[in-house]
């Protein structure tokens, strides 16, 4: 009888250490879950070209300018394509005597002309392009800058750093993935470009 009391007291204690030890273990799991989330005063940061390719604003962007500038590339093409068809047309007729020299002289003097204003027409169309795709930039930039200001008033990191590039990322090559904010900020841009998307209309 006492032998049967000493083992019932026995696995009793052994279930009770065990429990607290479970509780102990749960709590240490919990802790780690919350931990895992960066806090006030650290440093976080997040990946610029994730940003860049899955921000729904600069998708959107993109895809206007993209079709601008191909409309811009296009009327280029047809004006080249034009002089070109009409420089080989006029050197055919100069190769077959089907014109004067006085009149090839006046042909060739305008068709330099033609290309010395087709050359400035390109350059300016490029510089066009490249404005273009400067604005876009500059807009994503700041939509990224006004919500990084906004998200970090909220969080009260100590900084927000940028990584980009997949081989060897810089200026981070390699840090705690706790750290890494992008999924976040993504969440957080994508909800307020719907919702300024949605004041605009």
């Amino acid at each position: 009888m006492k032998r049967t009391l000493l083992f019932l007291g026995i696995i009793a204690a052994m279930t009770f250490v065990s429990c607290n030890q479970n509780q102990g273990a749960t709590a240490q799991e919990e802790e780690k879950t919350e931990s895992t989330a960066p806090g006030k005063g650290q440093i976080v940061y997040f990946n610029l070209d994730k940003v860049l390719n899955e921000y729904d604003m600069a998708n959107d962007l993109r895809s206007v300018v993209e079709t601008k500038i191909k409309g811009i590339n296009d009327e280029v093409n047809r004006r080249g394509n034009k002089l070109d068809s009409d420089i080989k047309s006029f050197q055919d007729k100069i190769d077959k005597g089907l014109m004067t020299r006085s009149t090839a002289e006046v042909q060739s003097a305008d068709l330099q002309k033609r290309q010395q204003s087709f050359q400035t027409y390109a350059a300016q169309k490029q510089q066009e392009i490249a404005e273009e795709q400067q604005v876009m930039l500059n807009q994503l930039a700041d939509a990224i800058k006004t919500f990084l200001d906004k998200y970090n008033a909220e969080k009260h990191f100590a900084m927000i750093l940028t990584t980009q590039g997949d081989i060897l990322p810089a200026p981070i090559a390699a840090a705690d993935s706790s750290l890494d904010v992008t999924d976040d900020i993504l969440a957080g841009l994508n909800a307020e470009y719907v919702k300024t998307k949605g004041q605009s209309k």
